[in-house]
């Protein structure tokens, strides 16, 4: 799987010979890899001459394709994900767990990959790296960084900061909770999309209100405003709750589907990766 998978580019492959993707560099790979039999619609250039000359039989140098690309990975680390996700676990570890997933995937492919986290006071971008070892150091940058967050989370700073800051053609991978998208976050995708390859994960929050067999407390991470327990269990606020949720998350979804961006939504760390392959392999299908 490992070796199947990976992030696809939007951007179609230049030629049958050059891979799974388009260079990001103009001009054609030195690397020569093999030779095969002429096939109709190969160009003339890619002959080998001579070879074709000692075996009667025309064939073709295939090269390796230059598809390095830069995976920038953009997670929120501000107070916001300190909180629980869907599955009553912390969501930091879903981020990690996201990023790792997908960092993995880019090293296997020959991706290098970048980081840019922050909050509402701070963002700072992590050097690009291409080890194991380089994503290992991010991973417990973003676990550490999250831990000891106190500034409001900024999904909007984030966004904005790499659409300032980043010249360089890169897919973005976005990691972010369930927040509702405001106008400015729009504006800013709108901007990504036209430089970048932009891909979305939502994190999802626990539940704030339970069900009558639940007895966990729930607080605010930015008051410390504690849910009263009566009204745990309470209908009319669980139907409320739940109708704006499904409300934000259809605002999402056809906002991230008009802007042709790859986009799931991970509830649970017993899931997350099923659903990231799957966001994968729609992306490669839509792609090619």
């Amino acid at each position: 799987m490992k070796s199947k998978l990976f992030i696809h580019s939007s951007q179609k492959s230049m030629h049958a010979l050059d891979g799974a993707y388009a260079s990001l560099l103009h001009g054609r790979s030195l690397d020569f890899e093999d030779l095969r039999n002429y096939e109709y619609g190969d160009q003339v250039r890619d002959i080998d001459w001579r070879a074709t000359a000692r075996l009667g039989t025309p064939l073709v140098k295939r090269h390796r394709a230059n598809r390095m690309h830069t995976v920038l990975f953009v997670v929120d680390t501000g107070r916001a994900m300190t909180a629980l996700a869907h599955d009553e676990k912390p969501k930091k570890d879903l981020a990690v767990l996201a990023t790792g997933v997908l960092g993995i995937l880019a090293l296997r492919h020959g991706d290098d990959f970048s980081v840019v986290h922050g909050d509402s006071e701070r963002i700072r971008r992590r050097a690009p790296g291409r080890s194991e070892g380089a994503l290992e150091h991010a991973l417990r940058t973003i676990d550490q960084t999250i831990s000891t967050a106190t500034a409001p989370s900024d999904r909007d700073a984030l966004l904005s900061f790499v659409a300032r800051t980043i010249a360089r053609r890169c897919i973005v991978v976005i990691i972010t909770d369930d927040a509702p998208v405001t106008d400015e976050s729009e504006r800013m995708l709108r901007r990504l999309r036209v430089q970048h390859d932009v891909l979305w994960i939502t994190l999802r929050d626990a539940d704030p209100v339970l069900d009558h067999t639940s007895h966990a407390a729930r607080a605010d991470v930015y008051t410390r405003w504690a849910v009263p327990d009566f009204v745990h269990g309470d209908t009319e606020v669980l139907g409320e709750l739940l109708a704006q949720s499904q409300a934000d998350a259809e605002h999402r979804t056809r906002l991230l589907d008009r802007l042709e961006i790859s986009h799931t939504t991970l509830d649970t760390q017993d899931d997350a990766v099923p659903q990231l392959l799957r966001m994968l392999n729609r992306r490669a299908h839509v792609r090619n």
